[in-house]
């Protein structure tokens, strides 16, 4: 398979959930804008989100895909589904108790992760009924992360890519039909995220059988396989629990500040999620099973060589989104946003928020294709010890951003901004020391490629987005139109002074290591 042709797959199928998620977006922001209801539910579908991120696609991923790469390679398609029986049997068992403990403990968790609630008794109650509601989200998609995990290393990448898709759906379903039906009506979300959940596992089913992959109930934590995914797991659950602990202290602080806060970094970071989940989620997915397979072989060069690749690809990605981002925002926001309960206030508010993210959007995308490295490798110490020192630089600047810099909600994302570029920083360091990554030759002509590129397509954004009062005096579909025509003719701009620089894109095919 051509990897190319992969992250293009994977892209599409990303950029089909990204687009169904700022449609939910969209009918969230015009029937209930940003306020108290809102507060309440992006903290409820934070803590399952949070879990996920720990237990599921984190540390588990981590730790498991690297291990079954190396069974499939090595020991064989038997002793590959006797390893993922034992570990989907102690998944399941071990993150529905978390799931169960999560629910009844509702209102204890809020104190801890939404502390400034607790004076309003309205909210506070609301996000307990809203978090009892979606916490088993966690099962659902911890479930769907394990599956992806095996199709993924079997190289089926499009089911995992495409299956986000069905929470957005099921969100938008809930939002404009079932809304009114529920008091109040902001619960229809929370059993949205519940339904959602449900129809991503079901999903999973008929691709593994067909890899004849289905697990069977087989409890057996002594397994080797398992014993091995758990000691690197240790580590893994560190170094992810320090990242959503970082995450977390921004949410307890945002709890804090002006009513609206919490909404407006969401919105934000929605914005943030469609490129890194395009680029960098994308390419970590398919990088990962070819660098376990290539460690487990101890073909170094080839190792290196195949790093190089994603990493300039990332950057010849990820640079024009992180400008366009900071460019556009008044536009994006105002465009897909300023409707109903969302006003122009709020379309302000959340773009001091994306401005301040945009800062750090190359480096959290940097991140996810240089820790797959590690990861692949068996390392998780060393992006473990990173990430912390990761969180005390946040926290640093947390105290410098919002209290005595007084930038409020958006210091919160400056902080994350910054400390994601440290991270890359110190990733990409680590690979160079070790010897594992030697950049190959034409990066000095590569990077004067991009830097042309980019600095024509920054003026056709500049030019073309005008004043910021201008999108929020114009209607609806006339910002749609005018916003879709700017960034056409700024990606067109980028990659045709790209190609007239010489760059093609058969630079960038390569084959998936089989």
């Amino acid at each position: 398979m051509n990897l190319l042709r992969a992250l293009v797959t994977v892209s599409g199928m990303t950029f089909l959930s990204r687009i169904l998620g700022f449609v939910r977006d969209f009918a969230m922001a015009r029937i209930f804008g940003a306020g108290m209801m809102t507060d309440a539910f992006f903290v409820a579908f934070k803590l399952p989100n949070l879990l996920r991120r720990l237990f599921a696609e984190g540390a588990f991923s981590q730790a498991y895909v690297p291990i079954l790469a190396e069974y499939k390679n090595k020991q064989g398609i038997d002793a590959t589904h006797a390893l993922v029986d034992r570990v989907a049997t102690l998944l399941t068992l071990a993150v529905a108790g978390v799931a169960l403990l999560g629910a009844l403990g509702a209102p204890w968790l809020i104190r801890v992760v939404a502390p400034g609630f607790h004076d309003d008794m309205e909210k506070f109650t609301l996000t307990v009924e809203l978090t009892r509601i979606t916490f088993p989200y966690i099962l659902f998609i911890a479930l769907v992360s394990f599956a992806a995990g095996i199709l993924n290393t079997w190289n089926r990448f499009i089911i995992p890519a495409f299956t986000p898709a069905l929470l957005n759906v099921a969100l938008i379903g809930m939002a404009l039909f079932a809304a009114p039906y529920f008091d109040p009506p902001i619960l229809a979300m929370a059993w949205g995220v519940f339904l959602g959940g449900a129809l991503q596992l079901l999903l999973q089913v008929f691709p593994l059988a067909r890899i004849k992959m289905l697990p069977r109930p087989k409890f057996d934590p002594a397994f080797p396989g398992v014993r091995r995914i758990l000691v690197l797991m240790g580590p893994a659950v560190l170094g992810v629990s320090v990242s959503q602990l970082s995450l977390l202290i921004n949410n307890i602080i945002a709890s804090f500040l002006q009513t609206g806060s919490v909404s407006w970094l969401f919105y934000a970071d929605r914005f943030m999620e469609f490129p890194a989940g395009m680029l960098g989620a994308a390419l970590g997915t398919i990088l990962l099973p070819s660098l376990s397979k290539l460690h487990a072989e101890e073909r170094r060069e080839e190792f290196s060589t195949l790093l190089d690749w994603g990493l300039r690809l990332t950057l010849l990605l990820a640079l024009p989104a992180t400008l366009a981002l900071a460019i556009l925002a008044v536009p994006l926001i105002s465009t897909l946003f300023q409707y109903g309960a969302f006003r122009a206030d709020d379309v302000f508010h959340t773009r001091d928020a994306l401005l301040a993210y945009s800062v750090g959007l190359t480096g959290m995308i940097l991140v996810k294709v240089l820790a797959p490295s590690f990861y692949a490798r068996q390392d998780i110490r060393t992006p473990v010890k990173i990430a912390i020192l990761s969180l005390a630089a946040t926290q640093l600047m947390n105290v410098v951003f919002v209290y005595i810099g007084s930038l409020a909600h958006a210091g919160l994302a400056l902080s994350i901004g910054l400390a994601a570029c440290l991270n890359s920083g110190l990733l990409y360091a680590g690979l160079r020391r070790r010897g594992v990554y030697v950049p190959q030759p034409g990066w000095g002509r590569f990077a004067l490629q991009m830097l042309t590129a980019l600095s024509v397509m920054g003026a056709v954004l500049w030019f073309g987005a005008g004043e910021s009062e201008t999108w929020l005096a114009r209607g609806g579909w006339a910002r749609v139109q005018w916003l879709t025509v700017i960034v056409v003719g700024g990606a067109a701009s980028y990659f045709v002074v790209l190609f007239a620089c010489g760059l093609r894109p058969r630079d960038f095919r390569r084959r998936a290591v089989q």
